[in-house]
């Protein structure tokens, strides 16, 4: 049994949360199932205060306490974090709804609250957020939070806290920025991502794929991304907040203080020589690709994985992600393979 479950099915409070995952995944694919467990148990993250984006938790947490959050507060947070990877949420829409639920009801799910408030995220059934039994509900007050944030214009290029007031237009709107840290901290728990360990376990290639790999679902946008996260793309993503492949490259790298450029040839001429065997690629490494074999028909760059595995910025319309077994013959990632380089070396 997986460390987090077995410390999850120990208590009742823990069960009562297993049991409330499993209601959310019900129905889903096989595959889809998997994802949403590994996306839970397993993410990668960082020192909150040293790399943007990223999560762990402080020494002494778990998944059962951190900090002042308790066992059933804790419980809620995992069920807020269920329900966001079972819809594929980026990992900022995960902060974001923690800090609101942190703030509004200390992420305890309330019968009460100002007028007709109620639940983890106090939402009012006359504004039509739903019923009092809805809301009352954490795996639908959840799922609402983010429905409602994902429809926000440029909910990405926000500020966690103002994201957070986008949604929830409280009178005081300054008071979610207070709950950043505690968010990623409380993520950085139920991912089993102690920050003490983080640093001394990572080197700099773990620091950039951890970083890359906290930007899943983010969408492409063409001239987006900066070294502090998502932002509007240009041309055809005007009005898309995201990443272009190299603006994740350079966001990934920026986290582990190595600058890169906002292009894809200029990558391929700045870190020279290039690694062209694939069997001598490494984790983070820079992969590019090529339309014609050379470094002027370079187009774009990926992040390596391992295991024949890379996460990018794919194209407009679509969203980062992990593409599986690149050097198979005869697929696009191993016709265009061009090389690798590796900043910061």
């Amino acid at each position: 049994m997986p460390p987090l479950v077995a410390q999850l099915a120990a208590s009742p409070a823990g069960r009562r949360v297993l049991r409330r995952a499993l209601l959310v995944v019900v129905g889903l694919p096989l595959a889809a199932v998997c994802l949403l467990a590994l996306s839970l148990l397993s993410e990668p993250g960082a020192d909150a205060h040293s790399l943007a984006g990223v999560t762990c938790a402080p020494a002494g947490a778990s998944p059962g306490r951190v900090g002042q959050w308790d066992e059933e507060q804790m419980g809620n947070a995992a069920t807020i974090v269920s329900v966001g990877r079972q819809q594929q949420v980026p990992e900022q829409a995960l902060v974001v709804a923690l800090m609101a639920a942190m703030t509004e009801s200390r992420l305890r799910n309330l019968s009460y609250g100002d007028r007709d408030s109620v639940g983890l995220f106090q939402m009012r059934p006359s504004q039509g957020w739903g019923s009092r039994e809805q809301l009352t509900d954490p795996v639908y007050a959840a799922s609402k939070f983010y429905s409602v944030l994902l429809a926000v214009p440029n909910w990405l290029g926000m500020p966690p806290g103002n994201a957070a007031q986008a949604v929830e237009r409280s009178a005081f709107p300054d008071r979610y920025a207070t709950f950043e840290d505690d968010a990623r901290h409380v993520l950085g728990a139920l991912a089993g991502v102690n920050c003490d360990d983080w640093v001394r376990g990572n080197d700099r290639a773990e620091r950039v794929v951890s970083a890359a790999l906290s930007q899943l679902g983010v969408p492409y946008a063409w001239g987006g991304g900066t070294a502090q996260g998502p932002s509007p793309g240009i041309g055809v993503d005007s009005g898309v907040t995201g990443f272009d492949c190299s603006g994740l490259a350079l966001y990934a790298y920026a986290q582990a203080g190595v600058a890169v450029p906002h292009q894809t040839q200029a990558i391929w001429t700045a870190f020279q020589p290039a690694i062209t065997d694939p069997s001598r690629v490494e984790r983070g490494d820079l992969v590019l690709l090529s339309a014609n074999s050379e470094p002027g028909g370079i187009h774009h760059v990926g992040i390596y994985l391992g295991d024949g595995r890379v996460v990018h910025a794919p194209e407009s319309g679509g969203v980062v992600s992990v593409v599986d077994d690149i050097w198979k013959p005869g697929s696009y990632w191993a016709r265009q393979f061009i090389g690798v380089v590796r900043p910061g070396t």
